[in-house]
């Protein structure tokens, strides 16, 4: 059997979603197909809740934070679903970014502040702060789950055909406007697409579904984050990012940690971009013990609200590329969103817009995200303050 459609969105984790929102909104015709069931926990869409963090320099990334805020709010006004808490962002740790960060957000328009200690601590007694603090306001936490189920409505009742349960198994690019995509069903029907171009937002199994030919390294990694029991329910919490300093009392970190208040789970928190490198199709979902016990310590040291003897380690997947920049470009009849690093949540619908205009010609992505750019490894962060995501 041969369909054929306008454009078919291979991956309905948070980014295709967001394409398939954006191109139906336009009245552009499309099928988004999820290998798995709704709710599901395979992939790097799935949990509570994700960080909103501000803390960029990048101009790239400043213009996109401009951008997400009102495109949240657009999507929680079509879905009518609550999906951004703006409790803030704390950023604290020795780090010599602070001050750019501060007067490029400046610039844009989005609040930041500057703390002390003292007075962060004052407003977050869960947290211990040893260094001045950036404040974001308009910076918190997205809710996750309810998010990817916001966009598969919304996105299903501007006229997408949203189907779970519908793996793609192959992709081959007819020529430079004819895109042929195999699938099969988890009751083993079988459907051939035909479209003018097929969107490829698979995550962990990007290079698996199209090659990594022409695309940069991409590096599949388990990441376990863990819910830790909060103290006292009456405590506000910021989310945040730590990042470490010198000498041996840093000795067992791992990298700087993320983390926010999830609420009716506790404090989630995490190490950014350390778990093993794995097959997504092979993730035993189980922390490792040595990462856990280190993330216990930090907790006990540092997040004096919780009791770090109650933890839930949670399992997800960052997919990283060298330079920790995405990767949203066009290849003949494929557009790829993929590569988003453990920082590409808060920016969902902006990816989804920009995917959109990649797909329906009408845009093209930021020169930073094409996939043919040189990369190096070990260039850092792009954020200049660590990761923001939460599995």
């Amino acid at each position: 059997m041969v369909t054929r459609v306008g454009t078919i969105v291979v991956g309905g984790g948070a980014m295709g979603a967001a394409t398939a929102w954006q191109l139906a909104r336009r009245g552009r015709e499309v099928v988004l197909l999820e290998r798995w069931e709704p709710g599901h926990r395979m992939g790097a869409s799935h949990g509570a809740t994700r960080n909103f963090n501000v803390a960029y320099a990048d101009p790239t990334y400043v213009g996109m934070l401009a951008e997400a805020l009102p495109l949240w709010r657009e999507l929680e006004d079509e879905s009518g679903t609550t999906l951004l808490d703006l409790v803030g962002v704390a950023n604290h740790g020795p780090s010599e970014a602070f001050d750019d960060v501060h007067a490029a957000l400046t610039a844009a328009g989005i609040p930041a502040e500057s703390l002390s200690a003292k007075q962060a601590a004052k407003r977050w007694p869960g947290i211990r702060f040893d260094t001045r603090v950036l404040f974001n306001e308009q910076a918190g936490r997205v809710r996750a789950d309810a998010s990817v189920r916001a966009l598969h409505e919304t996105a299903a009742a501007a006229g997408a055909d949203v189907r779970h349960r519908m793996q793609a198994t192959r992709i081959d690019g007819v020529d430079d406007g004819l895109v042929r995509v195999a699938s099969v069903s988890d009751a083993g029907v079988a459907e051939v697409f035909e479209a003018r171009t097929a969107v490829v937002t698979v995550g962990a199994w990007t290079t698996k579904l199209i090659g990594a030919e022409r695309l940069p390294r991409l590096v599949v990694t388990q990441e376990q984050p863990a819910h830790f029991a909060v103290r006292d329910e009456a405590t506000a919490w910021p989310s945040f990012n730590h990042f470490r300093g010198a000498g041996d009392a840093y000795d067992y970190w791992l990298s700087p940690v993320y983390g926010m208040l999830s609420p009716g789970e506790g404090v989630k928190a995490g190490w950014h971009g350390v778990g093993p490198v794995v097959d997504p199709d092979a993730r035993d979902f189980e922390a490792v013990p040595e990462q856990l016990a280190a993330l216990q310590r930090y907790a006990r040291e540092w997040l004096p609200g919780v009791d770090a003897d109650l933890a839930v380690p949670v399992s997800c997947t960052y997919t990283t590329t060298p330079d920790e920049h995405f990767v949203l470009d066009r290849l003949g009849p494929l557009v790829v969103g993929a590569g988003f690093s453990g920082h590409g949540f808060k920016f969902t619908p902006v990816i989804g817009r920009i995917l959109a205009d990649l797909a329906d010609g009408s845009g093209r992505a930021p020169e930073l995200f094409a996939a043919d750019r040189a990369v190096a490894a070990g260039v850092g962060s792009p954020t200049g303050l660590g990761g923001s995501r939460v599995g």
